[in-house]
């Protein structure tokens, strides 16, 4: 009888599919840390990524200059897409202006710098490699699994809580920059999240 050698399946004890968002009390809890620690970029580039929903290729070739006009943060940016070359439009909460302000001021950023320069020298700006280690450690930070949140977790946090509210699917369309409103109901995994909202209200 031959030996027939078992293959182990590559996604053998890990989670496959989306990167769950982060809840409000996960985004404060990341927060505080941060600002506890005194940690100047992670908190700029924590709060700029919730609030600006670019992927993490996207968030980490950002340029003073994208977000800013003189020296103010600017209340609204649009940057170009690298997936899609397509542009996109972002808000900058108070909170997120003044810990951006705060960052370029400590690393005394030009307009025309990178607005996370990379500390390893073959490298202009932070890579999404980088960026992908440091949400892991604000994550852990915050008590919860790495292995489960990752950098598109960033970018879903913000677009799943305003579709929550409004339901506006067409709106988180835009934020997100989908070219198509069946990207985003994927992407968001809306229509499994409501039958199961509408389930869980229908008492029989």
């Amino acid at each position: 009888m031959e030996n027939v050698q078992t293959r182990t399946p590559w996604n053998k004890g890990k989670l496959v599919g989306q990167k769950p968002p982060l809840k409000p009390k996960d985004i404060w809890a990341i927060r505080i840390y941060l600002q506890n620690e005194r940690h100047v970029r992670d908190l700029a580039m924590f709060n700029l990524a919730i609030d600006s929903k670019l992927r993490g290729c996207d968030l980490v070739n950002l340029r003073v200059r994208d977000i800013t006009h003189g020296n103010q943060i600017l209340a609204r940016a649009m940057v170009v897409q690298r997936k899609t070359q397509r542009p996109v439009q972002f808000e900058l909460t108070e909170p997120t202006r003044s810990a951006v302000a705060a960052w370029i001021d400590k690393a005394n950023l030009k307009s025309e710098q990178y607005l996370f320069p990379s500390r390893i020298g073959n490298s202009p700006h932070v890579s999404t490699r980088q960026y992908a280690r440091i949400v892991h450690h604000w994550v852990a930070a915050a008590g919860l699994d790495p292995s489960i949140y990752g950098t598109h977790t960033m970018r879903r946090t913000k677009a799943t809580l305003i579709y929550k509210r409004t339901k506006n699917l067409r709106a988180v369309q835009l934020l997100l920059g989908h070219l198509k409103l069946e990207s985003t109901v994927r992407y968001l995994g809306i229509e499994v999240d409501d039958a199961l909202e509408i389930s869980e209200q229908t008492e029989i």
